[in-house]
């Protein structure tokens, strides 16, 4: 394996930060972010690019064409694709449709910029150009799936360059022999009515390219992110923005930093608030801490106290950015079973060591228990809390449900891990791994009870997952899934716990790269994140058809519904391409 990189993207990249100068003011983020591309490069495992000479044979220097949105395509490669200068895509109201283009060239290009025109209607309707994005795909270091968990070394794994990051700079350079894709998002506004919208993308890259675009808008619609069924988990870290930013902790600076990342993640149906009770509820298992949101502190008599003030300030500052539906507070049997108090008496920060169903651990976790219930009960958020732990084994869980029913019978339980039929009646919010599934009795029961019901992934698979390497319409193809499992969601174990320069290098010294976020800072969102809500807009899609076809009798449509459904299956996509399942059934789920 070479140590090899073509550095000539390096200047242009830094020329064409410079040109979006005022964007990264706005962000904060710290200068090394835009200075240290050629430098964590330097001593790591990157495979080059093939050589391609085909280059040289292009028949125009500049080429301008619409390609898969379900493709990353090489940066130092010439795309193979047919040109096309048009898209047309079906649309409900209330739907974001995306597809990507791509500018490749073999003479620089000092300013790409991209101009929108309005959808314009037959009738003289419209879908406004405000309602069209097209932000320039960028490229971050990836690697490879190896064995998945565990602890890794980059020199072991074969490391490339891969489009995942959009970004929002309005201008950027693309130098010669180089590909520059461009994400193209529209949304369509709920109000629009039914029809078809032409309008044009124009690349400007030395001379103007057009691009026509017809959207179908269809008579149905979907309705706003917070009223989907869809139980999207996607767990936050707030300490993480607070490095990236460059602000003090918990600061207004801090807040205001947060609020855009969360508000993009509300837009995609968030549900639930992650609140860390402890510190540390993961032992350090990221590359930024995980700081606990209350206070425990022993007095000198013995009794304990508990500041909530900053648990109270984050949950309603989430709130705030429209993720309401429920709070998960993370826990009560972390990974490394210790947990630290301020000693009143000591004057000192210590930590209470205890397994879980012994006395002393029972004494420990009772009295928060019950003064944590009734804090919540007095904000008013007692009914939308529960107690949360992740891949814990059977016996502590028993031990905890038995501890909390003995405090508060009404405590809520959540739990992401085994599936463990013994406890499964006492776990309110459910997620179990993807090669687990509830059994059809269980699940219905569950969902009549209203108690979130979801799968979730992780390092351990290889596909479906959400990887910066993995093929993007797997993420799509989870929103299927859930469906076609009876699932009410999915769960992913991190939206932001980013790793040391998320922007250049998504590997981590644990798991497989990309696995630790699924947006960049900036925000920005990534293909792997917008691909990720197509699939949850499919999954409401298929819920109001089946609605719809059940309240009316339409047994054929149900059972027409029921049969696209039968390709998702997780093994399915060892032998076909998470693209070609979903590209089949959305053509077919458009029909219904």
């Amino acid at each position: 394996m070479q140590h090899n990189l073509d550095r000539r993207t390096a200047p242009a990249a830094l020329r064409e930060h410079r040109q979006s100068a005022c964007f990264y003011d706005q962000m904060k983020l710290p200068l090394y972010f835009l200075l240290l591309l050629p430098l964590v490069l330097a001593g790591n495992n990157l495979s080059a690019a093939p050589k391609n000479d085909s280059w040289q044979s292009l028949k125009k220097p500049v080429n301008v064409s619409f390609a898969s949105s379900d493709v990353r395509y090489a940066q130092g490669q010439v795309p193979e694709v047919v040109l096309q200068n048009s898209w047309q895509t079906t649309a409900w109201r209330g739907e974001k449709v995306h597809t990507q283009f791509l500018i490749w060239t073999s003479r620089e290009i000092p300013q790409l910029r991209v101009s929108l025109s309005d959808l314009k209607g037959s009738k003289g309707n419209r879908i406004a150009s405000t309602n069209i994005q097209a932000g320039f795909v960028r490229y971050v270091i990836t690697d490879e799936f190896g064995q998945g968990c565990g602890h890794r070394k980059p020199a072991d794994f074969d490391s490339s360059m891969v489009a995942d990051p959009i970004d929002t700079a309005t201008v950027t350079a693309v130098t010669a022999n180089t590909v520059q894709p461009v994400w193209l998002r529209v949304e369509v506004p709920r109000q629009t009515p039914a029809g078809k919208y032409k309008g044009v993308v124009t690349v400007h890259a030395t001379k103007p390219y057009t691009l026509q675009v017809t959207v179908t808008v269809q008579e149905r619609e979907l309705p706003a992110p917070d009223k989907w069924a869809f139980d999207l988990d996607l767990w936050q870290h707030p300490a993480a923005v607070a490095r990236v930013h460059a602000v003090p902790r918990w600061s207004q600076e801090h807040y205001a930093a947060m609020r855009p990342y969360y508000t993009m993640l509300a837009a995609a149906g968030q549900k639930t608030i992650t609140a860390s009770i402890i510190d540390e509820p993961w032992n350090h298992q990221t590359y930024d801490d995980f700081p606990g949101l209350v206070n425990w502190i022993k007095r000198k008599d013995g009794t304990w106290a508990y500041d909530y003030s900053r648990f109270d300030e984050y949950v309603s500052f989430v709130m705030s950015c429209g993720i309401k539906a429920r709070i998960n507070c993370y826990t009560m049997v972390p990974w490394k079973m210790s947990f630290s108090y301020l000693d009143e008496s000591t004057g000192k920060t210590t930590a209470f060591a205890g397994k879980a169903g012994t006395p002393e651990y029972n004494i420990f976790w009772g009295a928060f228990l019950r003064d944590f219930a009734r804090h919540l009960k007095e904000k008013g958020w007692f009914g939308i809390t529960s107690i949360a732990m992740d891949e814990r084994p059977l016996a502590d869980m028993q031990a905890v449900i038995s501890l909390l029913k003995e405090t508060e019978p009404d405590w809520r339980i959540a739990l992401a891990g085994v599936y463990h039929p013994e406890i499964e009646q006492d776990i309110f919010d459910y997620s179990i791994a993807s090669k687990w599934k509830f059994g059809e009795e269980v699940l219905e029961r569950r969902k009549a009870s209203g108690k979130p019901s979801t799968f979730y992934t992780s390092c351990e698979e290889a596909h479906p997952n959400g990887f910066t390497f993995s093929p993007p319409a797997e993420h799509t193809w989870i929103g299927w899934y859930a469906a076609a499992q009876g699932f009410t969601g999915y769960l992913r174990w991190a939206y932001n716990s980013w790793v040391e320069n998320p922007l250049q290098d998504s590997r981590f010294r644990t798991w497989p790269a990309g696995d630790t976020y699924q947006v960049y800072p900036g925000p920005l969102t990534s293909i792997r994140f917008e691909k990720l809500v197509v699939g949850i807009q499919d999954y409401e899609k298929i819920r109001l058809l089946r609605e719809e076809f059940t309240r009316t009798g339409n047994r054929t449509k149900l059972q027409e519904l029921d049969r696209i459904l039968t390709a998702f299956e997780v093994k399915e996509l060892d032998k076909t391409p998470a693209a070609t399942t979903v590209g089949k059934a959305k053509a077919q789920l458009n029909k219904l």
